[in-house]
């Protein structure tokens, strides 16, 4: 495809063909429930034997068998459409963005993509470093274009294919052979979903690259993916906040649909996801229209299951805090106790700094171990490292005005993810790390955690078995480790010590909760200090 024909082409005609296919495809379903319930119904409870019947029957399976084969085939001529224009318009808006780009940049493209400019202004004429500086402009944005045209072009031929294939079936009556349109739905080459993926960010895709992207999308596309297209959009940073919810409330729905549609039994797995979705699908419906408001900024069944609950808009609050749950952290508890962790951390913040606001989230995005056994693998705390560390990054990205004041906690084996992520080179793209409940960072002394020993700030309870494991290197609580130490309640040796840290009742000792919300907002200089451990 060349520029001309994807910057200029009107791709509404294909959703208008997809929409056509769609009606058609409905009219061909009510055709064939009038067939089942008017002959093959009738036929069942006739009570009809013979050899009449005995030769009737099998040519009128054989025409159920070939309409229900037509009704598939059609159905997917039209997904192909649509899924198709889809594709091609996100990659139009991207070869549209690049265009203007070059405008703004006072070049010039021809018609087969190159970027060239015109003489250098007198001033830059024997400035070295003005061509230089040109010359990387120029490429990276024909580069933009070659991946536009690209894209364009795999989409085009792919389209093709598939609806050349259906055309053939058509044609040669292999389209009504019920097991051939069965593998039609399953032949991953005519998966219509591969379309779209060839014109979004790759997984993995840094939160720039991704929010480049989404804000060079039309506002009415962005609409369109997030109704149509939810898990491109749900789960990836780099993507507005209220997006993001809207889209993951969108797949939540999903979830629960396909595992409350499932035929028993589930597995023991299935039901605590299940569980986990109706949890947290009940937190929503309970928060509708309160203040704050709630987003849902992740969803997902893979592993244990993965979510991400926020109070508060972190696009727009001056604190951000982002807490990662430890040990018996499982799908329930996002919509449950780890929630209320989350919306006692915002309370605390806005009675420690009422003119900021904030954002207090809730993150599973990892399996957390659910029985002490598991607190052993620390391959389950690094699976998780990338993506919060990713997380976090796509926080900054798409925060709207000054930087925010961004706060990592963990709490428990969460305490390690964090510490492991804020040991990596390029560190976490926080302000502050608090580490409650901790048996350990991986780390000898805070210092080597990115945000430096004086941001790393730890409480630890005196009734609290697991902040004394020192499982994972050294105890953060310690005198050794150098972080902040801040005051907590001791806690009791009834065992709740260890989950305590954020109680906020009327008849509860306050001291964790307050402290841990003079960090979220900015003010850690305010905590009531405790004296380090000595090991």
């Amino acid at each position: 495809m060349d520029l001309a024909t994807l910057r200029d082409t009107d791709f509404a005609a294909l959703h208008a063909a997809a929409d056509a296919y769609d009606k058609l495809h409905g009219a061909f379903g009510q055709h064939l429930e009038s067939w089942h319930s008017g002959v093959d119904q009738r036929l069942a409870a006739s009570g009809w034997t013979g050899p009449a019947a005995d030769a009737a029957t099998p040519s009128l399976q054989l025409t159920t068998g070939e309409l229900r084969a037509a009704h598939s085939e059609v159905g997917q001529i039209g997904k192909v459409l649509r899924t198709g224009a889809d594709a091609l318009v996100l990659v139009q808006s991207a070869l549209r963005k690049a265009l203007e780009d070059v405008r703004t940049a006072g070049m010039s493209v021809n018609e087969h993509g190159a970027v060239t400019w015109g003489p250098a202004p007198y001033a830059d004429q024997h400035d070295p470093e003005y061509r230089k500086s040109r010359e990387r402009t120029a490429t990276a944005l024909a580069a933009r274009i070659g991946t536009a045209l690209t894209e364009a072009g795999t989409i085009d031929q792919a389209v093709a294919a598939r609806l050349q294939h259906y055309t053939t079936r058509a044609h040669d009556g292999t389209g009504l052979d019920p097991d051939s349109a069965g593998q039609d739905q399953l032949d991953p080459n005519l998966a219509v979903r591969t379309l779209l993926r060839v014109a979004v960010p790759r997984d993995g895709a840094p939160p720039t690259e991704v929010n480049a992207w989404w804000n060079g999308l039309p506002a009415d596309e962005q609409q369109r993916l997030i109704k149509d297209h939810p898990d491109l959009v749900g789960n990836r940073d780099g993507i507005p906040a209220l997006a993001r919810d809207r889209a993951n409330r969108a797949l939540l729905a999903q979830h629960l649909a396909t595992y409350e549609g499932h035929p028993p039994p589930l597995s023991d797995k299935d039901e605590l996801r299940l569980a986990g979705f109706r949890k947290i699908n009940e937190r929503l419906e309970e928060a509708e229209g309160q203040d704050p408001p709630v987003l849902l900024l992740g969803i997902g069944a893979e592993g244990q299951g993965r979510a991400i609950l926020s109070f508060g808009n972190p696009d727009t609050a001056q604190n951000v805090t982002s807490l990662v749950g430890g040990m018996g952290t499982e799908l329930q508890r996002i919509g449950g106790g780890d929630a209320d962790r989350a919306k006692a951390v915002y309370d605390s913040a806005l009675r420690a700094d009422p003119t900021r606001s904030t954002a207090s989230i809730a993150w599973l995005g990892y399996d957390a171990p659910l029985s002490p056994q598991r607190t052993l693998d620390f391959g389950r705390a690094r699976s998780g490292v990338d993506a919060y560390r990713t997380f976090l990054e796509g926080q900054r990205v798409t925060h709207q005005g000054p930087p925010a004041h961004v706060t990592a906690q963990g709490h428990s084996f969460g305490s390690l993810l964090v510490g492991l992520a804020a040991r990596k080179p390029a560190g976490l793209a926080a302000d502050d790390i608090i580490l409650v409940g901790s048996p350990g960072t991986d780390a000898f002394h805070a210092s080597e955690l990115s945000v430096g020993a004086a941001h790393t700030y730890v409480g630890a309870a005196g009734w609290d078995y697991v902040s004394h494991a020192g499982w994972y290197t050294r105890d953060p609580a310690s005198a050794d480790f150098s972080a902040q130490r801040f005051a907590v309640d001791v806690g009791s040796a009834d065992g709740t010590a260890h989950s305590s840290y954020w109680d906020d009742g009327p008849h509860d000792d306050h001291t964790s909760i307050d402290n841990i919300g003079e960090i979220v907002s900015g003010h850690g200089d305010r905590i009531t200090k405790a004296v380090g451990r000595r090991d």
